[in-house]
């Protein structure tokens, strides 16, 4: 499985490679580019989140490794969220807003005697 999956990343970070290389992106392309990133971004978090959750994988590094690995997640998200924070700004000040989820209300039954 590890080796499908460090192949399969190589070829997902050559499709990076060649859409950051591409010239003259329309909007479209930088919209499908995003959506790529995304789902790569995606795919990997889905996978760190695999190993993380099993003790038997996870007891197999060190201290040491664990600590680089939390340290390097840690700069890397903080700047992520960091970024989105920002571009949320920036949709904020565009007038745009998060989709609130319909919450059904429970139906209440008031008995008068």
């Amino acid at each position: 499985m590890s080796e499908r999956w460090v192949q399969s990343s190589k070829k997902i970070l050559e499709r990076i490679k060649s859409l950051e290389e591409a010239e003259e992106k329309d909007r479209l392309e930088l919209v499908r580019s995003t959506w790529f990133l995304l789902g790569a971004l995606q795919r990997s978090l889905v996978g760190w989140l695999q190993w993380v959750k099993n003790p038997e994988i996870m007891v197999k590094f060190t201290q040491d490794e664990l600590k680089e690995i939390n340290d390097n997640m840690s700069k890397f998200v903080r700047s992520f969220i960091e970024y989105d924070m920002k571009v949320t700004k920036q949709g904020t000040k565009k007038g745009l807003k998060a989709k609130k989820k319909k919450t059904k209300e429970k139906a209440e039954t008031k008995y008068v005697i």
